[in-house]
């Protein structure tokens, strides 16, 4: 009895103790930032006043909490180095408006750098802007990047811009509802797994979501607009790439450059159109704007995506074949698909291909399926494509005579894609809604 009496006193005490060491920090302008998270004890809450905090870096090295104390928290940096370094396990910032960082990417600048041992740390409803990176994880595990507002210099070249949010061989960070514009990438994920980006709006960037040898990570709901390519999936694996939007970006909607067991599905592409002169957003002349181009993948499901209004539909090259295309709505895009090779493409799977905004077919037994097979591309196709010069030839009287034959004898018609059950209307109607973005 007396024993456990003891113990409970001892808990008691611990207890008691942690109450005591938690405590809150009323933190005002006049003293430095940095002063405050020195003299802090672990797990103290520091509640920042409003006003305008002069600093140069601050290294962050043990578990506090950084909260501010209504609007017009503003951190200022000095204009070089990383303006918060976070080192430890359990830190978290809140509502601070971070600015003026440095701009050297080589040293790796940055608003917020999180270290590999500050796991599960947690930027959330943050303003960063300045010319570095906005937020990096740097192999970390578990860290939250939520609700943050990031913006990039634009007095400094897009190229020169850091990233918005950084991942570097980083696990299970979740990046989510952040408005990010105006840096170089939106979301840039090297070496990294078990990411999860998802409910962002990416606007006015080089690449909105940017994979870099990454694999198992997802990337969902989000909203691309305004970028130069959406999605750039590149040499990586079992990314599964769902229900996010592009809208009116320039080169790509979404890009796959050596993917391969990944799925792309229930997004939505419209308005990829690339520049019509060479003063339009420094584009080159001519170019085409292409929803999803698909290049050295293998092995990928590509559907239930709704591909609307740009340049071409999707664009399969250099050896993309042995993917699974199927349930995807093509509607009124200049070229519904562009595919160059010798191997005969099937795009539909059990009994269901796709909906073409072109299909000139029928439907006799009503079962939502065409009865006769969709070609988008013939010999002439071909030839235009390897060979550009010969476009002003497009519509005249022999390869328009060209074409009819290919139509009325079949047995002229190159390797290429067909879908054998086209169908009738669009498995997915083009109002539904994903979420809601910042």
């Amino acid at each position: 009895m007396a024993l456990a009496l003891t113990a409970g006193l001892a808990l008691l005490a611990i207890l008691s103790s942690s109450e005591v060491l938690a405590a809150e920090l009323k933190v005002t302008a006049g003293t430095p930032l940095k002063r405050w998270v020195e003299q802090a004890e672990p797990n103290d809450t520091l509640r920042l006043a409003p006003g305008h905090y002069a600093t140069g870096p601050v290294i962050i090295d043990k578990p506090l909490s950084l909260v501010a104390d209504g609007a017009g928290v503003v951190i200022d940096g000095g204009g070089s180095g990383t303006l918060l370094t976070l080192r430890s396990p359990g830190i978290s910032l809140s509502g601070l408006t971070l600015q003026h960082w440095g701009a050297d990417l080589t040293a790796m600048d940055a608003g917020v750098h999180v270290e590999r041992t500050a796991h599960g740390a947690s930027i959330e409803r943050c303003r960063l802007s300045g010319p570095g990176f906005g937020i990096w994880l740097d192999g970390v595990d578990d860290a939250r990047v939520l609700d943050n507002q990031i913006r990039g210099d634009t007095r400094v070249r897009s190229q020169d811009r850091g990233n918005g949010v950084q991942l570097f061989n980083a696990r299970r960070a979740l990046v989510s509802g952040n408005d990010i514009r105006q840096v170089r990438d939106g979301v840039y994920i090297d070496t990294s797994s078990d990411s999860v980006i998802d409910g962002n709006l990416l606007e006015d960037l080089r690449y909105g979501v940017h994979y870099m040898y990454a694999h198992d990570n997802s990337v969902t709901n989000n909203l691309t607009r305004h970028t130069r390519t959406g999605y750039a999936l590149m040499q990586s694996r079992g990314l599964t790439v769902r229900a996010n939007r592009s809208i009116e970006d320039r080169n790509y909607g979404i890009l796959m450059n050596n993917i391969t067991d990944s799925r792309i599905i229930d997004n939505d592409i419209i308005g990829v159109r690339q520049a019509r002169d060479a003063h339009d957003r420094g584009l080159v002349s001519g170019g085409d704007g292409k929803a999803i181009f698909v290049y050295n993948a293998q092995f990928n499901e590509i559907r239930g995506n709704r591909l609307e209004d740009s340049d071409i539909g999707l664009h399969l090259t250099a050896g993309s074949e042995d993917n699974r295309i199927s349930g995807n709505a093509l509607i009124h895009n200049r070229r519904q698909v562009k595919y160059v090779a010798t191997r005969q493409q099937e795009w539909s799977e059990h009994g269901r291909g796709n909906y073409w905004s072109d299909y000139l077919g029928w439907d006799l037994d009503e079962d939502g399926i065409g009865d006769t097979r969709y070609q988008p591309n013939d010999a002439m196709d071909q030839l235009l494509w390897r060979h550009p010069e010969a476009k002003v030839l497009m519509s005249s009287p022999a390869v328009l005579a060209l074409r009819w034959v290919q139509r009325a004898f079949p047995v002229f018609r190159p390797a290429g894609v067909s879908d054998s059950a086209p169908l009738m209307t669009p498995s997915r109607p083009r109002s539904a809604t994903r979420t809601s973005y910042p």
